[in-house]
């Protein structure tokens, strides 16, 4: 374990590489953050990285874009539609259906770690927090929520200060933050929300390290995992500057 544990030690967070949406493929029909991703993933005992999204009924299910377009046979806002509809939808390839919180972890059934991310609209609605918190209030499993919402961690520490939660992050040049205030952005460039968030682990983009506020941090303890690695050359560069990979594409 490369960090020192100062703060707060996660062993299994950096114990094994994390399987981005799962150990997905899609020549081989398995779509990400479906069941069969995550069951791939299982069996080469990966950890297993996922998304959450809210549903109009107030559902939870396990996907990672606001829209329903690049992966499903559907149009639309994931938001927009019931657990119901959802149900009843395809995606593009495989034969999986959208999973719930719930049946992910009857799935996983504390298997291997969960690392889940708590998808954001910046609008600060804390029905996603309350709903995942609540369905995960009860697993036994090793599992981490995060975001790139300082917001949304927030919640967590308020509602379940046991939770472990991390930051998701890089240098804020994507044009998606455009919409935010430029103290936010700030905020989230110089990771200074950290007083409020409380962070135990931060999840970076590798493209962006190094970075003096994550190297900082893991200075003082805080395990970095970093995203999305997608060969050993970028493996190899990123484990200079963090204690674990998210990956896909190929097999560390």
């Amino acid at each position: 374990m490369r960090f020192t544990p100062q703060i707060r030690a996660i062993p299994w967070l950096v114990a094994r590489p994390i399987a981005h949406r799962g150990l997905h493929d899609r020549e081989k029909g398995i779509v990400e953050n479906s069941e069969s991703a995550f069951a791939a993933a299982m069996a080469q005992d990966y950890a297993i990285e996922c998304d959450l999204q809210v549903t109009a009924c107030g559902e939870v299910v396990v996907f990672h874009d606001d829209t329903l377009d690049r992966v499903m046979e559907a149009r639309g806002a994931v938001r927009a539609h019931d657990i119901r509809a959802l149900k009843r939808m395809s995606f593009k390839a495989g034969k999986d259906r959208i999973q719930t919180l719930g049946e992910l972890l009857e799935q996983v059934e504390a298997r291997v770690p969960l690392v889940v991310e708590l998808k954001t609209h910046w609008d600060g609605d804390a029905a996603l927090v309350t709903r995942a918190l609540k369905v995960l209030s009860v697993y036994k499993g090793p599992h981490g929520v995060m975001s790139f919402d300082p917001e949304q961690i927030e919640a967590v520490a308020a509602l379940s200060p046991n939770t472990v939660r991390g930051i998701v992050a890089d240098r804020v040049t994507h044009t998606d933050y455009r919409r935010l205030p430029f103290a936010a952005r700030l905020e989230l460039r110089s990771l200074s929300h950290r007083s409020r968030t409380l962070p135990d682990f931060v999840s970076y983009f590798h493209r962006d390290l190094p970075s003096a506020p994550v190297a900082r941090l893991r200075g003082e303890g805080l395990p970095v995992i970093t995203w999305t690695i997608r060969s050993q050359g970028e493996a190899s560069a990123a484990l200079r500057y963090c204690d674990q990979i998210t990956f896909e594409g190929f097999l560390p």
